[in-house]
């Protein structure tokens, strides 16, 4: 590693000096570099680096969760439409991004991945098995005793150690998967509050999820024993649930379920986030959000949902209000840029993969194009001279564009063809969509409905035609045909695309394992040499 003298300036003679870099610990765990999915992208990266990396300050990923190559494309026109156009020559704010590249999604012992798996992948560099967070591939999932010695140290938390502010956005809860895997260690996705958790585990001393978010700088400093860490300064999305006790007086203004909080341990998360940070705001809903003022708020915590936030689309339908993404991503960056350190931020649309599990094109969508929105809202905020962005997904859905629609055909109407007025006919004597899903519940018809959700209230109805000649197919709450039924549609096993935009986003290009994103981000910020210095700094 080269070290300069200029990191103990003061505190050793030169000869000491070269000593003590020769000598200088890594930020990265040895069982971590010596992994071979993390040695594997270090040096796909480094293969790429035909010139001097411009330097990032910071550093931005985005996660469209299930955005998967057909969905971009399926936004792309739909945007387009709803501005008047025929939709296919429409971009969506990343599609101008100057370079791209591949992702491969598989987990270590799945063909087609979880995002559990995937995002420890991008965050850590080293890819893993389905449904745990933050280890690698030696853990057993559910077993709490495999967690210690396999965990992995992530690009937020390096940012962390190394001074800069952190910040995590999702329209999911804070602790679902893809959230999760920037800050928790865990031997199971579903451990998100206490009560998720078996027995033994607990006995154990497996924290859960939102307890390892609270306890984040305590859990950080544990592990770096050198580390001085102030804390993630932007956490908002849903998920109160698992910060509140089982207990109704504990509810919130807006909870809609009787007893909002699950958690057993009687613990009220949220308030023990407040007597830990006395300069920090919490909110739960619009108004709060729109009175905070970034200049005088070290860190905010807003949780404005007790399950996932609304769809975009079903935004109104909320009791209290909710913020957009777009309008969450530029209040979080008007607070991570106050440290001239820079920052990390990991922006997530969550509810494109819900909105595809419960077969709703229309809401997947909606939701990507808001995703869009947010990205252009981060590149208008920030200098893109020392900004890195990249916008990927953490694996697609078995979403399908087909049929022979002609150009400017409703993207989310019925096939037309070419010179034709009316729909085309399948051999069954019936019209059929531009859009499907490959299974899943299939057709529904439940025509204004803004939340994909209802589906699940509906019986299953895939593995049949309908005769959809009198149906609005445009809808909000038309779900497409599925071929296979499912009480679930499931994810896909396709690559997925990278984009990058800023300082190093020449390192995005070709066809990637999914963890050289993380080995991207950390070439273009130098995030583990930035942790080092500050580990072995005089005083620490």
């Amino acid at each position: 590693m080269k070290c300069r003298q200029t990191l103990l300036t003061g505190a050793v003679t030169l000869a000491a000096s070269f000593t003590a870099c020769a000598q200088m610990p890594s930020a990265i765990p040895q069982h971590q570099k010596d992994n071979a999915w993390f040695q594997q992208g270090a040096a796909a990266v480094a293969a790429k680096e035909l010139a001097r990396t411009r330097k990032a300050k910071n550093v931005i990923l985005f996660v469209g969760d299930g955005m998967g190559v057909s969905t971009i494309t399926a936004a792309r026109i739909l945007e387009g439409q709803l501005k008047g156009m025929q939709g296919e020559e429409n971009n969506l704010s990343f599609d101008l991004f100057p370079y791209t590249g591949m992702a491969k999604t598989y987990n270590v012992d799945s063909q087609t991945p979880d995002s559990a798996g995937t995002m420890t992948a991008m965050v850590s560099g080293v890819k893993t098995d389905i449904g745990v967070i933050g280890v690698d591939e030696d853990i057993v999932r559910g077993d709490c005793a495999t967690v210690a010695g396999n965990e992995l140290v992530t690009a937020l938390e390096l940012a962390e150690i190394a001074g800069k502010s952190t910040g995590i956005i999702s329209t999911a809860r804070i602790t679902h998967a893809t959230p999760a895997a920037t800050y928790a260690k865990s031997a199971d996705r579903n451990w998100e509050d206490i009560s998720d958790m078996p027995a033994d585990a607990v006995e154990a001393g497996c924290e859960d999820i939102a307890l390892q978010l609270v306890n984040f700088e305590d859990g950080l400093e544990l592990r770096y024993k050198n580390a001085n860490v102030d804390g993630i300064e932007v956490v908002m999305g849903g998920g109160r649930r698992h910060f509140l006790p089982k207990d109704p007086s504990h509810n919130s203004p807006d909870a809609v379920s009787s007893t909002e909080g699950d958690r057993s341990d009687g613990r009220n998360l949220i308030a023990e986030w407040e007597e830990a940070h006395p300069n920090g705001r919490y909110v739960y809903d619009q108004s709060g959000f729109d009175s905070i003022d970034s200049n005088n708020v070290d860190q905010l915590l807003g949780l404005f949902n007790e399950s996932h936030m609304h769809y975009e689309a079903d935004r109104h339908n909320d009791i209290s209000g909710e913020p957009s993404l777009s309008e969450m991503t530029a209040k979080g960056i008007d607070l991570l840029d106050n440290n001239r350190k820079g920052f990390f931020l990991m922006v997530e649309s969550g509810r494109i993969d819900h909105a595809h599990h419960a077969g709703s094109a229309y809401n997947a969508l909606t939701e990507t194009i808001e995703f869009s929105k947010a990205v252009k809202a981060a590149i208008d905020s920030v200098d893109m001279k020392n900004t890195l962005v990249i916008v990927t997904a953490d694996h697609s859905h078995v979403f399908t564009i087909a049929g022979y629609p002609k150009r400017g055909n409703p993207i989310l109407g019925k096939v037309v063809s070419v010179g034709k007025t009316e729909p085309q006919l399948a051999a069954d004597g019936m019209p059929y969509t531009t859009l499907g899903y490959t299974n899943g519940k299939g057709f529904q018809d439940l025509g204004a409905e803004t939340n994909a959700d209802a589906a699940y209230a509906q019986a299953t109805n895939a593995g049949s035609r309908n005769d959809l000649s009198n149906v609005s197919t445009e809808s909000s709450g038309f779900h497409q045909e599925a071929m296979v039924p499912l009480g679930s549609e499931t994810h896909a096993g396709e690559d997925v695309t990278i984009y990058g935009n800023g300082a190093g986003a020449h390192l995005v290009s070709g066809t990637n394992e999914q963890s050289a994103i993380f080995h991207m981000m950390n070439k273009a910020a130098r995030l583990s040499k930035k942790a080092t210095i500050q580990l072995v700094k005089p005083g620490n």
